[in-house]
């Protein structure tokens, strides 16, 4: 099988000092770079972060948002940084929706309109602030270097400018920086943000310029020009906020990720709880019975997703129900082995029952360790490819389309197909539910695994299964990483396989117990770093994307 021998063969890089994982050679050599300066694993979160604002635009930037988990080696006690996009103050319910009622055709996705407030530079500063060791000017410097220096496109860049070439060419200002006089970049030429690079150095000498200085002039000017929603009073208003991580114990390993307004950790535990104590490694790898837990497995998170997931400043969030051991027993008991449940079948847990519970005990990732054994894993985005398809006047910064991510009306899939209610709903000042799942593991107390992922409502399921490929079959990190994945979100009923990513009997078998497999090509674009035995990191980037894993 193709995909099992790409498995195998990766081979994930080691380094007994520190090691960057990111979605682009150039961003994780930033980080390395910091390292080698003698700064910490926050310190190289932040120029790797930057540096993949510059040299892929297309999934993440400044003009985003995104979450932080950090683990600090020295207290083992685990932190977690919303620096999500916020919606603005002039958003309202309705906004796209026509007359009737009905949503207006990619109106939440295309133009000023669909940005939220970004939160990537507040964010950062935020946690370097608090916890780097070197200069915030000397972490901001790769970025500022690439960007006025250039570096040469990949494929995958050519292809993103072709998918949102109609937006791209119509906003003067991301004509003019992503391509050549509305002529498209081949690979390897060479991208050189002149804007961006001024951007990025006002941000060096003062992080605070994005909202209340010059930045955020620029920016609220350039929405008020063109119809946009986000004022100077919007972006003054903005703060990341700390929130408490959500941890819960796998069998031996206590596994920690992103709460609310991320559904990420929230999910990824129900489903590790729903799993159980299933012996998934004796029945072995995409045994057809542990393919078939999985699956109905998602589908419920997903179910409850829709119907209690949202931004905990403005809705109630039952939390620790449905992360609760009872919980995931009475789960548990509904899924039948021999037949695969529709999404009619598959209901949210009734809010009666979620009270009784109560008292009951393309996006961009990266990944650093640093010799210390202090851990970043973080998740960022602009939301769709490109975001929003626009670049704020005369300062390089493409702005996200995150406002998809609420729910524009109850029912209406967004962009990746999930739907929400009442909790999503657009309100002022709200921050739109996420997918992003940053986690990091540890047992015994000490750092075992960093990883993380993007792929909008793929994040989820991408991280579960690789955190299960190291965790539980013992595969080594670069092979859980490049292992064919399958999704399934309760809506649409479809489950997801990739291209020879199962066998034809696993198939078959499947399909028997009633799962509709549709093949998606790939998704993803993952990083890990495993900390061995002997001490030994090990870390690997997706072979799906072009990033890479760097130690010293």
């Amino acid at each position: 099988m193709f995909w099992a021998s790409v498995a195998r063969s990766a081979v994930p890089q080691r380094s007994q000092t520190g090691m960057v994982v990111s979605a682009h050679p150039l961003a994780s050599e930033a980080g390395v770079e910091m390292l080698q300066a003698g700064g910490n694993a926050v310190d190289a979160a932040v120029a790797t972060t930057l540096a993949i604002s510059v040299v892929e635009p297309f999934s993440a930037g400044i003009g985003g948002g995104g979450f932080l988990l950090l683990y600090p080696a020295d207290t083992g006690e685990m932190k977690a940084l919303d620096f999500r996009e916020r919606a603005p103050a002039a958003a309202t319910r309705q906004m796209y929706l026509d007359e009737a009622g009905n949503p207006i055709s990619r109106a939440s996705l295309d133009g000023h309109r669909a940005a939220g407030v970004p939160g990537t530079v507040a964010g950062l500063a935020a946690v370097h602030r608090q916890y780097g060791t070197l200069p915030w000017r000397q972490v901001v410097a790769p970025a500022i270097r690439l960007a006025e220096e250039g570096f040469p496109v990949s494929q995958r860049f050519v292809e993103a400018v072709d998918r949102r070439q109609e937006m791209l060419l119509g906003n003067p200002a991301a004509r003019e920086a992503f391509t050549r006089d509305g002529e498209a970049y081949r690979v390897g030429d060479r991208l050189i943000q002149p804007d961006l690079a001024e951007t990025l150095e006002r941000i060096a000498a003062d992080p605070q310029s994005f909202y209340t200085g010059e930045i955020a002039g620029a920016i609220a000017d350039d929405m008020a020009a063109n119809g946009g929603l986000v004022t100077r009073e919007d972006l003054a208003a903005y703060e990341p906020i700390w929130r408490e991580p959500i941890c819960g114990d796998f069998r031996r390993w206590n596994v920690c990720s992103m709460p609310p307004p991320s559904s990420g950790g929230v999910h990824l535990l129900q489903i590790l709880n729903l799993m159980g104590d299933t012996d998934l490694a004796a029945l072995g790898w995409h045994h057809p019975d542990a393919l078939h837990l999985l699956i109905e497995s998602m589908k419920i998170a997903y179910a409850d997703r829709a119907e209690y997931l949202g931004d905990p400043d403005f809705v109630e969030v039952p939390v620790r129900q449905l992360v609760s051991g009872e919980y995931a027993r009475q789960r548990r008991s509904e899924i039948t082995m021999d037949r695969a449940r529709n999404s009619e079948e598959v209901k949210p847990m009734d809010a009666e029952t979620l009270e009784r519970l109560r008292e009951s005990p393309d996006t961009s990732h990266l990944t650093v360790v640093d010799g210390d054994r202090n851990a970043v894993s973080l998740t960022f985005t602009v939301n769709g490819g490109f975001g929003a398809g626009v670049v704020a006047e005369g300062t390089g910064i493409l702005l996200n389309n995150e406002m998809d991510d609420f729910a524009i009306a109850p029912g209406v899939p967004n962009l990746f197909g999930l739907v929400g209610g009442e909790a999503n709903a657009i309100a002022p000042r709200k921050t739109p539910l996420s997918s992003m799942t940053p986690t990091i593991v540890t047992e015994n107390g000490e750092l075992r695994l960093a990883l993380g992922s993007p792929g909008g409502s793929t994040i989820i399921t991408t991280v579960l299964q690789i955190l299960l490929n190291v965790l539980v079959y013992d595969m080594d990190v670069a092979a859980a990483v490049s292992a064919p994945r399958i999704h399934q979100q309760w809506l649409p009923e479809t489950v997801a396989m990739e291209s020879w990513g199962l066998d034809a009997l696993t198939v078959e078998e499947l399909r028997r117990r009633g799962h509709d497999l549709v093949t998606w090509g790939t998704w993803g674009n993952a990083s890990a770093i495993e900390v061995m035995p002997d001490g030994t990191l090990e870390g690997a980037a997706d072979r799906r994307g072009d990033g890479e894993a760097v130690g010293f």
